[in-house]
C-alpha cells in the first residue's frame, strides 16, 4: 500500500428540514387548527480514528463526504426524521485542519476518538408552533439552515515511541529490521527509504514499544534538499530520538560531519525536536577492530562534545549490541509513561479536589 500523510477532503454536513403548514381536517372536528410537524436536523460529518489504518491514501480517490439532510415535517404533527451522520475513518495520528484558516479542528491520538468537523443544520419550524390565542390559523412554517461546508486538510503524524534520524546508508532500516518484524526496503545504495516505516519491538512478555524508520535527511534538508524534512513530522510524537551514524563511512566523509549535519537540520525545522532526549548510536562497529572502533568513537564524542547523554556502539548487521541498546530504551520508555500516569493521576485528584471544595461552599 502506497504511503501517504498528506490530503486534502471536502465535507458538507447535511440541510435541515422545512417545518410543515399544514390543519387538521377530520369528519366532526370543525376548526381542527394548524398540525403541521417540524423538519428533521441534518446530519453531521465526524472523523474517527481508526487503529486498522496507517495511510491516507483513500483520500486520493474519495475526497467529499457528506451528511444526510433531514426529511421535512408532515402533517399530524410529524416530525420529519433526521438525517444520518457520516463518518470519516482516519489512522490514528492524523491532524485535521480548516484549510481556510489553519484552524485545528480535530487531533485524533487515540483509537475510536470521534470529532465533528461539520455541523448539520437545524430543522425548520411546523405552523402548529406559531399557533398562538392571536393567531389561530397560523400558515407560516420556517425552512430549515444549511449545514456547514468545509475544505479540511489532514496531516498524518505517526505515534511513535521511538525515532530513527540519519544521513542516507547510516544503517536505519536494516536497525529497524534487526529489532523488529518490519521488513523495509535495505540496499546498498542512498534513499532506499521513501516513506517512514514503523516496526513494533518487543523485549519480553508485555513489553514492547514502536520504532520508526524515516527517510534519510542530508545537508539543506530544511531548504527542501533531497527528500526534505517533509516526514520529519513523524519523529515529533516520539518520546526518544536515536540519531544513527556510520562510524566508518566507505566515501571517507567524517561521522563527525555527519553528526553535525543531522544536528543542524532537526534545528532548522524545529527547536522542540532539536531538544528531545537523542541517544547516540555508532553503527557498522564490524568493520573494524574493537581498538580502531573505540578510537573512532572516543573521537568522535570529544569533537561533538556529547557529554554524558547516552552513546551505543553496534552492528546492526550483526546484531551485536542491539537487544542491549532494546532494552535500555524499554527502561526509559516504562519510566516516562509511568512519570505520565503520575501525573495524570495527581491532576485528577487537584481537580476533584477542588469540585469538592466547590461543592462546599456556601452550605451552613
Amino acid at each position: 500500500m502506497k504511503f501517504v500523510d498528506e490530503a486534502r477532503m471536502d465535507v458538507a454536513a447535511g440541510n435541515g428540514g422545512n417545518g410543515c403548514v399544514s390543519f387538521r381536517r377530520e369528519k366532526y372536528i370543525p376548526f381542527g387548527g394548524p398540525d403541521g410537524g417540524d423538519g428533521g436536523d441534518g446530519g453531521d460529518v465526524w472523523v474517527v480514528a481508526d487503529s486498522g489504518l496507517n495511510t491516507l491514501v483513500d483520500f486520493r480517490v474519495t475526497r467529499t463526504f457528506r451528511g444526510g439532510h433531514g426529511e421535512s415535517g408532515r402533517g399530524s404533527q410529524c416530525t420529519g426524521a433526521r438525517g444520518a451522520d457520516c463518518e470519516v475513518m482516519l489512522p490514528v495520528g492524523t491532524l485535521v485542519y480548516n484549510d481556510e484558516n489553519d484552524e485545528l479542528l480535530a487531533d485524533l491520538t487515540e483509537p475510536g476518538q470521534r470529532v465533528m468537523v461539520a455541523k448539520g443544520g437545524w430543522h425548520g419550524i411546523g405552523n402548529i408552533r406559531f399557533k398562538s390565542s392571536t393567531n389561530r390559523t397560523p400558515r407560516q412554517a420556517s425552512e430549515g439552515s444549511a449545514g456547514e461546508r468545509r475544505r479540511l486538510r489532514l496531516e498524518l503524524k505517526l505515534l511513535a515511541d521511538v525515532g530513527l534520524v540519519g544521513l542516507p546508508n547510516a544503517g536505519k532500516s536494516t536497525l529497524l529490521s534487526r529489532a523488529s518484524a518490519a521488513r523495509p526496503r535495505i540496499a546498498d545504495y542512498p534513499f532506499t527509504t521513501l516513506y517512514p516505516q514503523v516496526g513494533v519491538v518487543s523485549v519480553g512478555v508485555a513489553r514492547s514499544f514502536t520504532l520508526v524508520d524515516l527517510p534519510g535527511l542530508i545537508e539543506g534538508a530544511a531548504e527542501g534538499a533531497g527528500l526534505g524534512t517533509r516526514f520529519l513530522r513523524h519523529s515529533q510524537r516520539t518520546r526518544v530520538l536515536l540519531q544513527v551514524i556510520d562510524l566508518f563511512p566507505l566515501d571517507g566523509s567524517s561521522p563527525e560531519a555527519a553528526f553535525d549535519t543531522i544536528d543542524a537540520e532537526l534545528a532548522a525545522w524545529d527547536e522542540t525536536l532539536h531538544q528531545r532526549e537523542r541517544w547516540l548510536v555508532l553503527n557498522k562497529c564490524d568493520l573494524a577492530t574493537d581498538d580502531d572502533v573505540q578510537e573512532a568513537r572516543d573521537a568522535l564524542l570529544k569533537a561533538i562534545g556529547w557529554g554524558d547523554r547516552p552513546v551505543y556502539t553496534l552492528s546492526a548487521h550483526s546484531g551485536e549490541g542491539v537487544p542491549a541498546l532494546m532494552g535500555d530504551l524499554m527502561t526509559c520508555l516504562e519510566s516516562l509513561r509511568a512519570a505520565d500516569a503520575e501525573a495524570a493521576e495527581n491532576e485528577r485528584r487537584e481537580f476533584a479536589g477542588q469540585d469538592n471544595s466547590a461543592d462546599g461552599e456556601g452550605h451552613d
